[in-house]
C-alpha cells in the first residue's frame, strides 16, 4: 500500500517511523521551516528531519487549498494518507485524492474532546481517561466515523507534555497493529454520535491566566494542563508569573484567594477552596526557580497577593 504521511511536530514522529515500517512510504507533508531559537533561524519541523532521515521525500507547501497538494498526490500514486498533528484543515480535493481518503490520528476518544488541543483539555477538564483514534476524514472538525480507538489512563500527576509522549507511541502502537487491517477493508468505520461531541478548542492568551477563586484540585489541573508549554500563569507586583509545579493542599493556609503563604522554605497560595503548594515558579524574563529560591530571592513573600491586574 503506498502511503503518504502529513504530520509536523515531535508527537507525529513515532507515527512516522511505524508507517515507513508498516506500509510502502512514498512521501511526507509538513508545515514549512519556521524561525526559532535565539537567533530566530529556519529550524525544520520534527517530521521533515525524521523522514529525510527514512529517506523520504518531503514536501512543505506554504498553502493546502490554493497549492497543488492534490495533484502532488496523485503524481506519486498515493493510495491513503495518513495525518497525524499535520496543523492545517485538508480541503476537499485533497481528502479525496488517494484511493482509500486520508486518515486522521486524533488524540482523544471521539467524539469527546474534538479540535486542535485534546492533550490539553483532557487534563484541563479533569477527564480519567483519553486515547488515539483512528477516523475517515471527512468535511467539517473531527467529524467523520471512528474505525476504532485505543485508550489511556490519565494519572493525577499527569502533564500536558507527559501524556503528549505516552500518546505519541500509543499512536505508533495504532498504526503497526491495526492500520493494515484497515486498509485491507477489515474494519468498517462506525459514525460518531454528535450528542456525546464534547470541544477542545485551540489555547490562547485567555486560556493561561489562573483565577484563584477556583478550587485547589482545578488549579493545579490547568498548572499541569497547559505545561511544559504555553505554561499557566498569574501576576505578581505588575509581572507575569509563570508556575511551573503545584500541588492541591487541603488543609493548607486558610485566606483571600491569591494570598501567598510563606512558611520556612514552603510557599502556599489560598485558593476558592483549599490551597496550592508552588513548587516551582518562573518571573517574566528569568529562569524557573524552586520555592526556596524564590524564597531566598525575595520574588514571593507572605502576605502578598497574586492575580490578574494587580499591581
Amino acid at each position: 500500500m503506498r502511503t503518504a504521511f502529513f504530520g509536523t511536530p515531535d508527537l507525529a514522529v513515532p507515527a512516522l517511523r511505524a508507517l515507513a515500517r508498516t506500509t510502502q512510504l512514498v512521501g511526507v507533508v509538513c508545515q514549512p521551516d519556521r524561525p526559532a531559537g535565539r537567533g530566530m533561524k529556519l529550524q525544520p519541523p520534527a517530521v521533515k528531519t525524521a523522514a529525510l532521515e527514512l529517506g523520504v521525500e518531503v514536501h512543505q507547501p506554504v498553502k493546502v487549498r490554493t497549492g497543488r497538494l492534490d495533484e502532488w498526490l496523485r503524481e506519486r500514486g498515493v493510495e491513503a494518507v495518513i495525518v497525524f498533528a499535520y496543523g492545517r484543515i485538508l480541503p476537499p480535493a485533497v481528502l479525496s485524492a488517494p484511493r482509500l481518503g486520508c486518515l486522521n490520528l486524533h488524540a482523544s476518544l471521539l467524539p469527546r474532546l474534538r479540535g486542535a488541543a485534546p492533550i490539553q483539555w483532557a487534563i484541563l477538564t479533569g477527564e480519567r481517561e483519553t486515547g488515539i483514534s483512528l477516523m475517515q476524514m471527512a468535511e467539517g472538525l473531527d467529524v467523520g466515523p471512528v474505525y476504532l480507538s485505543r485508550k489511556l489512563m490519565i494519572s493525577e500527576d499527569e502533564t500536558a507534555g507527559s501524556l503528549a509522549e505516552k500518546l505519541a507511541h500509543l499512536g505508533a502502537e495504532l498504526i503497526h497493529r491495526d492500520l493494515p487491517g484497515v486498509l485491507e477493508g477489515g474494519l468498517l468505520p462506525t459514525p460518531q454520535d454528535e450528542r456525546l461531541a464534547t470541544w477542545a478548542p485551540p489555547i490562547t492568551r485567555e486560556h493561561l491566566e489562573l483565577d484563584w477563586t477556583w478550587p485547589a484540585a482545578r488549579i493545579t489541573a490547568w498548572v499541569r494542563g497547559l505545561s511544559p508549554r504555553p505554561g499557566a500563569q498569574t501576576h505578581w507586583r505588575g509581572k507575569l508569573l509563570r508556575i511551573g509545579h503545584a500541588l492541591p493542599v487541603e488543609d493548607g493556609p486558610a485566606g483571600r484567594p491569591g494570598t501567598v503563604r510563606v512558611s520556612g522554605r514552603r510557599i502556599w497560595v489560598c485558593c476558592g477552596a483549599g490551597a496550592v503548594e508552588l513548587l516551582h515558579a518562573q518571573l517574566e524574563g528569568r529562569k524557573m526557580l524552586s520555592a526556596g529560591d524564590l524564597i531566598n530571592g525575595r520574588v514571593l513573600q507572605d502576605g502578598e497577593q497574586l492575580g490578574p491586574g494587580l499591581p
